[in-house]
Order: structure tokens, then C-alpha cells, then sequence
């Protein structure tokens, strides 16, 4: 039985059989305030290419109550496994199904959520990748396009936004309707309803004579803290520039942006009514890294109107083609503007993208960016650093191959070629083809059809007065991991090379080679006859996708003097190459610790900076030697005190260096230094303790038994918000006791009422890292509880607990074995194995940089 299953093989066999033409969808939600259920009624009308043929539409709901195809009944008993069977079809068929779809706390479907702060009703729908069909019957593929016409019935007062402008509600009684214009041809799984008592701020973007309608909308109890200037800014910087770069106007008749509550993902392309996590509405003091974060989730949001709205992957296995391109096409358009607020914003792509990219990309299911997706499971836990990370730097790679005229020539023809249309790989490769005159077939097989990183490492050889005697790049593809499929290769890399001088402590580039490099060893005869550069940066500038390793003289050099870069890109290439070193077991955890302490006081990119805080406590934690953990954790909390208190009063640093105090505190000074600041005892010059870091401080204090449940209900009883309810839920399931630990794990696991925020928050909670022996016990329960989760959860739900409770902190061969043993007798379903198998590997990292570590300290 195929459950809320989809092949591509049943897809391809329905997209060949049908034309879809139109949709008309009435949602009655004028109950949503009681929860339950909703009526949802679907008229689709659609032609069959074979007359007498079945077919199938896609259906999950409690119940149906009326199936018309063509005006003629069909028995209720043709739904069945979340689908609708179709008999007898006529060359043109219009189908009516009349049924109860179901509200969900899970952030799919439409998604109900009551604010405690106001206690009204808020909904909003997310459809990707199969849910849809959770608030209305429909053919749920993307390569089946249609128009989209919405009514909507809601109580009087509510806002409901879709795709098309919002028209005048009618109706004089408690409720009204809402009826809306039908859409462009568009994928099922961008449309929208947002429905509730948001309030909306409202502007406009003008071109000429071009004027496209900006909407902004949150809830009111988020609105004092709403923003919405520095956000229309950001959405007209990304106007401007993909509407010249791409020579195609917006597609859609308005752009709304809604900031919804419990959102999963970081945003939904939604046709012309984008939703983002309201998390992006900022109620306490960030550092600027999140406000960039924000702005590059607007414009990767915005780029997604052309890529993937208006040009359409066919199947999913080119999801690439939406996520890659956003990805890249977010950057450019931050970085480039000459008025932006971000310009190094390409130093952010490669502390932290790539970073996530390099990590997905050594795992056993690593694949390639092009990947092979059989069905909708696979590809809803395909949403990762490849997809997203490698494929764009992948993109920026290829630019600097054609040029970035040619590219986005070829990106221009594409979109006049198919908008409002589906394509593959081949239709954007033959685009760029013909922008660039060159033949990008080896580049693609070798770059998106085959998966692995490489590894390129610096080969130097001087003689006696330090003069280079000979010089070369030696690209290694290293082994698949044991399970991935395919075989590794070396590939076709645009490099340039930076040689940097130490002057007066600033480490200064002196020259820089661009070159390709091809095969497993290139010369570089450029370099020959020169002396030996202090520094010697492989992929200066960042330009192919590839691990870095640097020799031993420059890795001495950059350890002593890291912060003597004078740009922040070098010194994130460099912070990203040890992190990387450190994961594979190449530099102890105890060195990437001091490397940490030493260069982050001189580290003036706060994105940098926080990213090498959570990274030097995940050394700590996950890579350590179990033996000397303990110690190297004092000492990060030592000079996280100390660099709290030498930080500008006020500023980003200050609050960076507060919260990873606040995460690492261990001593009784420490401790006792969060609670005078939670109770106002103690104060630091500039640190606001706002809303957040209370809750932050309290959890630690929480967690170390410091502070008691009677501290938890006081401290929610000042913030009975949403977000306030989400850190209650952390707090008391962090207590370090084996009672909290039970508790927190039957909400989760013997429990499906919370929501999925709460749950999230209990998660976070539970994995405390100092409390390892509490968690101990959960091990054999995860692996008795997996399938259940799996075959009982929503897919965010299940891929939330399965990864989240994965028994992490025990780094054990005992944990390998127990997961070796529940893959080859459980028969878990391939995406299950998956989560499960990437789980495995990062206990099998950690026990080999943890004898690394263990070496290290033998040494002295």
C-alpha cells in the first residue's frame, strides 16, 4: 500500500495521462477557533490524454463526504490510502470532492496555532513537499501545474491572505468570504492561505511605471518589535537587482511576506505570499549576523519567484534547480548592490554554508547534487547542505568559469523560455551553452552527477634560503563513506592561490595566482624562484567547493597569528579549514581550542566569531578526549568570562561572548555571575538582560541545579508568550534529574499532543551534554521506540525526534554497535535508515578525533 507515499514512476505515469487546467478550492474555516476539522471543497477540472483510463488524486483527510466525476457519483470507497481512485476518465473531467481535512500542530497542512498572549486563532499552510492534499484534493507533483482560485470563509475581522490579492471579504454575519482571483499556472505546493488576526504594514515596490504591492504581517503581540522598514528595504534591494540581472519583470501581482508562528523551515517560497518563521522577528537583542541571516532568507525567498515559481523543477530530483540557484542567486544579490549593508557577505557563505555543505557531504548519504529521488520520502529528508550549500557553491564556481555575463545571459533565455513551465537539468545546461559557448557536459557530470568532496593540499618544497624549489596542488578524492553510493573522483577546480607576508603583525597579500587545477597533481611554475610566503591560502577568494588543507609552516604562521588578516575571508577560510581538520581527526580538539582562544579576540566578524564559539564547544563536547573534557571545558568557560568582560559595552561582541558564557558556565563564580545578572544583582557595563538571555541564563542555571521549577513558573509567569512557553518546556527538560529526563521523554515519545515547537524545545532540553550518565538510559529505549515514531509521526515530526534523540553524547562503540544491529533487523524504510545512518557516522567522527585527542595529550 502505497500510504502518503508517491513514486516518481506513478508521477511520470500521471503527468503523461493528464493536463491539468484549473482548481477552484473553498475552505471553510469559520470554526478554526474550536480547532477539529474544516470543510474543504475542490472543483478540478483537467483533460485525459486516454479516454477509459484511471488515475488517482491525492487526498489526506478524516473523512470524504462527496466524490462527482463528471456529474456522476463515485462510492466513497474509492478513497482509500490517502488517495482518491479516477475510472473511466473523459477526454475533458471535472471532479468535485467534498471532505473534512484536519487542522495540525505539526507545521503542515494548515498549521493552527492560539497565542497565548491574545488567545485568538492563527493559521497557515505549508505544502511542500506533499501537503497539500491536506487541505484540498489535488494531483500533488510539481510538474502538474494549474491555475489556483481560493474561497475562504473565516470569522469577521480575521486578514486572509493566498497568492492573489486579497479582495473585500462579503458578508454581513459572524463570518465571511474571501474570494480570489485565480492564479498564474502554478505548482500545488506554492500555493497559500494564511489566515487570523495578523496586522499588516504595507508599501510598494516601483520600477517606472512598474508598481508591485509589498505587504508585511505578523501577529499583534509581535508587532512592537516588527521592523518592517529594514525589511522592505532588503526586499527592494533584491527587486532591483533580480529583475535586471534576470531581464524578467515580477511574475506575481504582489508580494506579501508573513511571519508565522511554529514555522519550520526558515521560509516558503509561497507565489506572491512568502511565510517565514516569526523567529525573524526579533523581541531581544541580536548581533548583526542574525539580521544578515534574515536578509539573506528574504532574498533567497524572492529569488525563488523565478527560480522555482515561474520555471518549475519537473521532478524532484532537480529540487536543485530551486535551492541551488536560490542560494547563490541570495548572495549576489546581497553582496553586489553597491548600497548593501552586508559586503562580505560571501565570508558568511563560507564560515557557515559550506561548512554545512562539507559535513553533508562526508556523511553515508552523501549524493550527488543532481540526486536520485524514487519518491516523495526521499526527497523530503533531501533538504540539506548539498542541495542547498554545495550546489550553490557549485554555481559560483561555474560563473567564474563562463563569466558571470554569460551566466546570466543564459539564466535570462531559460526563464524566456519556459516560464510558467517544468524543466530539468538538460533545459538550463543548454541555456548556458549557448550564453557561454562552451560545452558544460564533462562540467556537469563531473560537478552534479557525482557525489564526494575533494581534499587539495599545498606541496612545497625551498631550498636553504627559503626560496621555492617547486610547487604543487595535490587534489585527493577520498573514499566514499562506507553505505554512499557511487565512487569517489578528483574534478575541475578554478582556484586562485594567496600568498600572504607578515609586516608588523598583519599578515598582507602579496601576490595571488588564479589557475585550474585538473587531475591529481598541478604544478604551479608561477610560484618557483619565489621566496616562501609566510601564508600559502589555497581557494583564496573561495572560489571552488573543496576541502583546504594548509601546510605546516602556514598552519604555524595563522595559529600564532590568525587575526592578522586584514580581510575577513582568508581568516574564515582558515578558521573553516581547522574546524574541518578537527572533525576529521587531523588536529585535536584541544589545539582547535586554543587556535580559538588565541584568534578569536582579534576576529571582527561577528558571524565568524559566533560560528567559532559553537564549534570550539562542540570540539569540547563531541571530540575531546572523554579524560581531559572537563578540563578544556573550564578553560573555554575561563575565557569566554574573560573576553565577556573585556568586550565593548554593548555591542555584538559583548552579547556573543555573554551567551557563550551563559552555555559553558561551570564554576561557582560563573554561576553565581548568571544569577546576579538574571536577578539584577550583578550588572555589566552595555549587556542588555533582555527577554532571551533571561531565559538563556535560567536554563543554564536550571540545567547545573542551580535553580528550581518554582524559578521556571516565575520566569513564565513575565513571559507567557509562544517563545516563553517554548523555553518553560526547555528549562523543565533540562533539570538535571532522572524524573525530568522520564517526563520529558514520555511528551515525546509515548505522546503526540505537543506541538512542534514544544517538542523541539523539549528535545533541546533533554540533550544536555554535561548530563550524559541521566541520558544513558534513553539508548536502547530510542532504538526500541524508532519504528513506531516513524510509521506513526508527520515526516517534520518523525525527522525532528529521530535525529534529536539520537543517543548523541554516548560516544561509544557500544552505540555503533547497538545501531548496527537495529539497521540489519529492524528493515527501516530507506529515508528512516538514512536519518538513522547519518546519526551513526557522527559517533564514528567523534571516536577517532577522540583517540586523536587522547594522543595529543599523551604527547604533552
Amino acid at each position: 500500500m502505497p500510504g502518503t507515499n508517491l513514486t516518481r514512476e506513478e508521477a511520470r505515469t500521471r503527468a503523461e495521462l493528464l493536463h491539468v487546467d484549473a482548481y477552484e478550492i473553498e475552505l471553510d474555516l469559520s470554526s478554526a477557533r474550536d480547532g477539529g476539522n474544516f470543510r474543504s471543497t475542490t472543483l478540478v477540472r483537467f483533460t485525459a490524454r486516454q479516454p477509459g483510463a484511471a488515475t488517482f488524486i491525492d487526498l489526506v483527510a478524516p473523512a470524504v463526504h462527496e466524490i462527482v466525476l463528471n456529474g456522476e457519483p463515485v462510492e466513497l470507497s474509492a478513497f482509500a490510502d490517502s488517495r482518491i481512485a479516477l475510472t473511466g476518465l473523459a477526454a475533458q473531467n471535472e471532479l468535485r470532492v467534498v471532505a473534512d481535512c484536519a487542522y495540525t500542530n505539526t507545521g503542515e497542512g494548515l498549521h493552527r496555532f492560539v497565542d497565548p498572549v491574545d488567545g485568538e486563532t492563527y493559521l497557515y499552510s505549508q505544502f511542500e513537499v506533499p501537503d497539500a492534499r491536506r487541505v484540498f484534493a489535488s494531483f500533488e507533483q510539481p510538474d502538474l501545474k494549474a491555475t489556483f482560485a481560493f474561497s475562504v470563509i473565516a470569522p469577521r475581522g480575521w486578514v486572509v491572505v493566498s497568492n492573489s490579492p486579497t479582495p473585500e471579504p462579503v458578508g454581513d454575519g459572524d463570518t465571511q468570504r474571501w474570494t480570489f482571483a485565480p492564479t498564474g499556472r502554478i505548482s500545488g505546493y506554492i500555493t497559500a492561505i494564511i489566515a487570523g488576526p495578523y496586522v499588516g504594514v504595507f508599501d510598494e515596490f516601483a520600477d517606472g511605471a512598474q508598481r508591485v504591492p509589498l505587504g508585511i504581517y505578523c501577529r499583534p503581540s509581535l508587532q512592537e518589535f516588527l521592523d518592517a522598514e529594514e525589511i522592505f528595504a532588503v526586499t527592494k534591494q533584491g527587486f532591483r537587482y533580480f529583475q535586471e540581472k534576470f531581464d524578467f519583470a515580477y511574475p506575481f501581482e504582489k508580494y506579501d511576506q508573513l511571519f508565522v508562528p511554529e514555522f519550520n523551515a526558515g521560509a516558503m517560497e509561497n507565489a506572491g505570499a512568502v511565510t517565514f518563521r516569526d523567529q525573524y522577528v526579533f523581541r531581544s537583542k541580536v548581533t548583526d549576523a542574525s539580521y544578515e541571516a534574515r536578509a539573506t532568507t528574504i532574498l533567497h525567498e524572492l529569488a525563488h519567484m523565478w527560480f522555482g515559481n515561474l520555471v518549475t523543477m519537473e521532478w524532484w530530483n532537480d529540487l536543485w534547480l530551486n535551492e541551488s540557484f536560490a542560494t547563490y542567486a541570495e548572495m549576489v544579490a546581497l553582496v553586489e548592490p553597491g548600497d548593501t549593508k552586508w559586503p562580505n557577505g560571501w565570508t558568511t557563505f563560507a564560515n557557515m554554508m559550506k561548512t554545512w555543505a562539507y559535513r553533508q557531504d562526508q556523511l553515508p548519504s552523501t549524493h550527488p547534487i543532481m540526486a536520485e529521488i524514487n519518491d516523495l520520502e526521499d526527497v523530503q529528508v533531501n533538504f540539506d547542505g548539498i542541495t542547498y550549500a554545495k550546489g550553490a557553491s557549485v554555481l559560483k564556481q561555474l560563473v567564474a568559469y563562463v563569466g558571470q555575463d554569460a551566466f546570466f545571459q543564459g539564466v535570462q533565455a531559460y526563464f524566456k523560455r519556459h516560464a510558467w513551465g517544468n524543466t530539468t537539468l538538460a533545459d538550463l545546461l543548454s541555456a548556458l551553452e549557448e550564453a557561454s559557448g562552451r560545452d558544460l557536459k564533462a562540467w556537469s557530470k563531473a560537478w552534479l552527477q557525482t557525489a564526494g568532496i575533494n581534499v587539495l593540499r599545498p606541496e612545497i618544497a625551498v631550498d636553504e634560503a627559503g626560496v621555492i624549489t617547486s610547487f604543487a596542488v595535490r587534489q585527493e578524492a577520498p573514499a566514499l563513506p562506507e553505505g554512499a553510493k557511487g565512487t569517489a573522483a578528483l574534478r575541475p577546480h578554478r582556484i586562485a592561490i594567496g600568498c600572504y607576508q607578515l609586516t608588523d603583525g598583519a599578515l598582507l597579500r602579496t601576490d595571488r595566482i588564479e589557475l585550474d587545477v585538473d587531475g591529481e597533481l598541478t604544478a604551479v611554475p608561477q610560484l618557483v624562484g619565489r621566496p616562501r610566503p609566510a601564508v600559502v591560502l589555497l581557494n583564496d577568494d573561495d572560489l571552488t567547493y573543496a576541502k583546504l588543507r594548509l601546510d605546516a609552516d602556514s598552519l604555524a604562521t595563522v595559529t600564532a597569528h590568525l587575526g592578522g588578516f586584514t580581510e575577513p575571508l582568508p581568516r574564515a577560510l582558515v578558521w573553516s579549514a581547522a574546524w574541518d581538520m578537527t572533525r576529521d581527526g587531523e588536529l585535536p580538539a584541544r589545539d582547535y581550542l586554543e587556535l580559538a582562544i588565541a584568534g578569536l579576540p582579534d576576529e571582527t566578524d561577528i558571524g565568524v566569531v559566533q560560528t567559532v564559539q559553537r564549534q570550539a564547544k562542540l570540539a569540547l563536547e563531541l571530540y575531546a578526549d572523554p579524560a581531559w573534557r572537563e578540563q578544556g571545558l573550564v578553560r573555554w568557560a575561563a575565557a569566554a568570562e574573560a573576553q565577556l568582560r573585556a568586550a565593548t559595552p554593548g555591542g555584538d561582541h559583548q552579547l556573543a561572548w555573554a551567551k557563550t558564557l551563559t552555555a559553558v558556565a561551570r564554576s561557582e563564580q560563573q554561576l553565581a555571575l548568571l544569577a546576579g545578572l538574571l536577578d539584577g544583582t550583578e550588572e555589566l557595563a552595555g549587556l542588555a538582560v533582555d527577554t532571551d538571555l533571561r531565559w538563556d541564563l535560567l536554563t543554564r542555571l536550571v540545567a547545573t541545579g542551580r535553580a528550581d521549577e518554582a524559578a521556571i513558573d516565575a520566569e513564565l509567569a513575565r513571559d507567557n508568550t509562544a517563545a516563553g512557553q517554548e523555553h518553560a518546556a526547555t528549562c523543565r527538560a533540562a533539570r538535571p534529574s532522572a524524573a525530568a529526563k522520564a517526563e520529558a521523554w514520555a511528551s515525546v515519545v509515548d505522546s503526540d499532543t505537543l506541538t512542534n515547537y514544544v517538542q523541539d524545545a523539549v528535545v533541546n532540553g533533554f540533550n544536555v551534554a554535561d548530563q550524559r550518565d541521566l541520558l544513558k538510559p534513553y539508548g536502547p529505549r530510542y532504538f526500541e521506540a524508532l519504528k513506531g515514531i516513524w510509521e506513526s509521526r508527520s515526516h517534520e515530526i518523525a525527522q525532528l525526534l529521530i535525529t534529536g534523540l539520537y543517543p548523541s553524547y554516548q560516544v561509544s562503540e557500544a552505540t555503533l554497535a547497538a545501531t548496527d544491529s537495529w539497521l540489519a533487523t529492524a528493515e527501516p524504510a530507506p529515508a528512516l535508515a538514512r536519518l538513522v545512518v547519518e546519526s551513526r557516522a557522527g559517533i564514528e567522527r567523534a571516536l577517532k578525533a577522540q583517540a586523536v585527542d587522547r594522543a595529543a595529550g599523551d604527547r604533552g
